[in-house]
């Protein structure tokens, strides 16, 4: 008599933050598959939930630890991983008894740590580490550390989560995904601790990002988002600063890919002519996500940054000299220790003047590990949440503005999802190439053509908006309206 199989243990996996974490929990999700679990989408019933964290900032921390606790709720075996699990280890498994935590080295074993949690076995959580430590200073003798061991991150020293693309498996269906350029940072921005958790700034080679890039197209993706903490800083590590240049034609010569967009720019690294080939390659958005955090060039070096407004806006003005429809996007952050009434001043200088299409407003919070921390000048909570608000309203109405002024504008929508039982044959849902499929608005297209499928991208004109979102009316060929 043959033994009835037993089923599958299922897990669910919850990812919180950036486009970052949600290559890494793909790749967690394609060893978990490939080591006996099935996947599924609802924590309820399932054996165990897996939350991929967020640690940038105190919101974000607390939205993970509202994640967690939640997942506890459906009565299954939870697990912490990502940026706030390795960022805190011990201490969050302390604060959290309810949930495991592991960090980056368990993801090569991620389905044996699984198997103990489910077992009861106990593990012992990390003890955090600064990560910038593990590799060499010099990024061309961390290159050659990499190259030494076959250039497998794992088998050099510390693990890099969303490098292993073979491991990979797709958890959203659409036809946009991000593609990891590169991990952690070597800037030293006195507000972030991005870096002592994610490490020292690790290129990808090229040929391992387009075949990922080729995989992908052929599971039906046709625009790729290139992410990373730093994109300008792409290649400096494999002895070539123009690897991004010279990687953006060929990616949107793969089969399928109609678009390619590039996330995560500083200002400061913005080579002239790196700027030019995302302004002009036919396929690659024109589309600047830039990370000015402030605008400020007092308050900025006190960030340890560089710039001004006057230098921004230099900036955007070649951008726009190149593809005057180029669409940017930033994030500011105000209350840092020290910023005046003049600093807010002159960042309302540079909103107004910039004309962005996209700004995410935040509040400074003091972190752990960061230079800030420890300066002078600290602002009462009531005052830095009022002039987040005070700029939050100045960017609503700013960005409104801007979306008005691409009215009569002609866009390339890429089609995300039909309409058409709602609001009307022939509508669909999508984001023009300035928009962030996940960010930054997005564009309602009517009279587009039957047969029509996500991911398909349409020429349409701007007829109208919502806020920041756009309406536009396809414009069809003039062959196929001769044939009507």
């Amino acid at each position: 008599m043959t033994a009835t199989p037993s089923p599958a243990r299922t897990v669910a996996v919850v990812t919180l933050g950036c486009a970052r974490n949600e290559v890494d929990s793909e790749e967690l999700a394609g060893r978990l598959a490939a080591e006996g679990y099935e996947l599924v989408e609802d924590a309820d019933g399932a054996d165990a939930v897996l939350v991929n964290t967020c640690g940038f900032i105190e919101s974000a921390k607390k939205d993970s630890v509202d994640a967690i606790l939640a997942a506890t709720d459906s009565g299954a075996s939870v697990v912490a991983v990502g940026c706030m699990a390795e960022r805190y280890g011990t201490e969050l498994a302390d604060a959290l008894p309810e949930a495991t935590v592991l960090g980056f080295d368990d993801y090569a074993q991620i389905g044996g740590r699984l198997d103990d949690v489910l077992a009861g076995r106990p593990l012992v959580p990390h003890t955090p580490r600064d990560r910038r430590t593990l590799l060499p200073i010099s990024p061309v003798e961390r290159s050659a550390v990499l190259a030494g061991a076959g250039g497998r991150v794992e088998d050099a020293g510390p693990a890099i989560p969303g490098h292993d693309w073979l491991r990979r498996r797709r958890l959203a269906a659409g036809p946009s995904a991000a593609i990891k350029l590169a991990s952690g940072c070597d800037r030293r921005c006195a507000f972030c601790a991005i870096p002592t958790f994610r490490g020292a700034f690790v290129s990808r080679p090229p040929a391992e990002v387009l075949s990922e890039a080729a995989w992908l197209a052929g599971q039906g993706v046709t625009e790729l988002v290139l992410v990373s903490e730093n994109s300008t800083s792409y290649g400096k590590d494999l002895g070539d600063l123009r690897s991004l240049e010279k990687l953006l034609p060929q990616l949107t010569a793969i089969e399928g890919v109609v678009r390619v967009r590039v996330a995560y720019l500083q200002p400061a690294e913005l080579r002239p002519g790196l700027l030019e080939v995302i302004a002009a390659t036919d396929g690659v958005a024109p589309y600047f996500d830039l990370s000015f955090q402030h605008s400020s060039p007092s308050l900025l070096r006190r960030m340890r940054r560089f710039g001004g407004t006057d230098d921004f806006l230099a900036l955007i003005e070649r951008a726009r000299a190149l593809a005057p429809a180029a669409g940017f996007r930033t994030n500011v952050i105000l209350g840092f220790p020290g910023e005046t009434e003049d600093d807010v001043a002159e960042l309302e200088r540079f909103l107004v003047e910039g004309r962005l299409d996209a700004v995410g407003v935040f509040g400074y919070s003091d972190e752990e590990g960061t230079e800030a921390i420890g300066l002078d000048g600290k602002l009462d909570q009531h005052e830095i949440d009022a002039r987040v608000r005070r700029i939050t309203d100045l960017v609503e109405e700013l960005t409104a503005q801007r979306a008005e002024e691409r009215i009569g504008e002609q866009v390339e929508v890429l089609l995300t999802e039909d309409l058409s039982v709602e609001e009307g044959p022939g509508t669909w849902l999508g984001h023009a190439a300035h928009q962030d499929p996940d960010a930054d608005g997005t564009t309602t297209v009517s009279g587009v053509p039957a047969g029509s499928v996500p991911g398909q991208v349409v020429s349409a004109e701007v007829v109208g908006t919502e806020g920041v979102d756009l309406l536009a009316v396809a414009r069809v060929p003039a062959a196929t309206a001769a044939g009507r």
